[in-house]
């Protein structure tokens, strides 16, 4: 039981330790030639043909596309591209910041499309959330704490639908969870089709990037989908207190990281609003835990590879995330 305890928080820290780091990888593509939307429909088409390999048994037992799969691969699909964008074009931390207010929108998606009701905890996680996220967005003469650049927007937007993804994933709990994680990376290759000519960009570019950055590609996507499954396996292991404490190191690993490598560092009120979108999180995990089963999920953020551990029900499936 130890050991298979020790393996599964391994999964999640590692989980958490890819999420901190992925921005940087990105990054180097674009810089490299590859843009964002490009990168992204490079990296998810790998992680997509992986799980077709590894998951053809369960897809070949789906008699017919389930409109909840469109649904989930969709939204999961925007939470990803959005998340790389973000984090790519923004300030690490602002932009992790702005998606991990998760849990406000998983709260509202829950009480709309699931019938849940949070009670006081929940209105506590939507205080400290809306809280945070106004002194985090705080400045100085601007009369209203809203994101200020696309990249912020980018990034909250990625949090709201990475929310509703995950509700929309434990509504479809007639469907297998490897099914999800299929449908999640295959939203995101479709929404970086759309968004791609829209960004001025091409499919081509990781093609004429040349071989090192195709290497980064093929290493970037195999790292997205082994992440899914050690995630994965991580949730089936521990509760829902302790996997949203290993998830939340991913913020550590960020903001360590985009200081080193990107020389970014954090303003007071950064430290201030984040510390409370953080304890909102941790609240959202310990709700989970008091209040329904958990169970283990598909991914993709993942952000499909994030996970559920914030939302206020742990019904049977994972997040995904970039």
């Amino acid at each position: 039981m130890a050991k298979t305890s020790a393996i599964a928080v391994t999964g999640l820290l590692t989980g958490a330790l890819v999420w901190g780091l992925i921005w940087y990888p990105y990054r180097i593509l674009e810089e490299a030639g590859v843009s964002g939307a490009s990168a992204t429909l490079a990296t998810y088409s790998v992680a997509l043909l992986a799980a077709v390999a590894f998951f053809h048994r369960e897809l070949r037992a789906l008699r017919r596309v389930d409109p909840m799969l469109v649904a989930i691969g969709l939204t999961a699909g925007w939470t990803n591209l959005a998340y790389v964008l973000g984090m790519i074009h923004g300030q690490v931390m602002q932009v992790l910041l702005l998606f991990y207010l998760a849990p406000l929108w998983t709260l509202v998606f829950a009480r709309i499309l699931l019938k849940e009701r949070a009670g006081a905890v929940g209105a506590l996680i939507v205080l400290l959330s809306l809280m945070g996220a106004a002194i985090m967005l705080w400045k100085s003469g601007v009369p209203v704490p809203i994101p200020r650049s696309f990249a912020e927007w980018l990034g909250l937007s990625s949090g709201v639908t990475f929310a509703l993804s995950n509700v929309l994933i434990r509504r479809a709990h007639h469907l297998d969870i490897r099914v999800k994680a299929v449908a999640v990376f295959g939203g995101v290759v479709l929404i970086a089709l759309i968004v791609i000519p829209m960004d001025g960009a091409s499919v081509a570019e990781p093609l004429r990037a040349g071989l090192p950055a195709i290497g980064l590609i093929v290493l970037l996507g195999a790292v997205i989908f082994a992440t899914n499954l050690a995630v994965q396996h991580g949730l089936t292991g521990v509760g829902a207190n302790q996997a949203i404490v290993l998830l939340l190191s991913e913020l550590i690993v960020g903001a360590v990281s985009s200081y080193f490598l990107a020389s970014e560092a954090m303003r007071w009120n950064q430290w201030l609003g984040g510390a409370m979108i953080v304890g909102a999180s941790l609240l959202s995990g310990r709700l989970a835990a008091r209040e329904f089963v958990s169970a283990p999920l598909a991914t993709a953020s993942g952000l499909p590879d994030r996970l559920e551990a914030q939302a206020p029900n742990q019904s049977g499936d994972a997040r995904q995330r970039p």
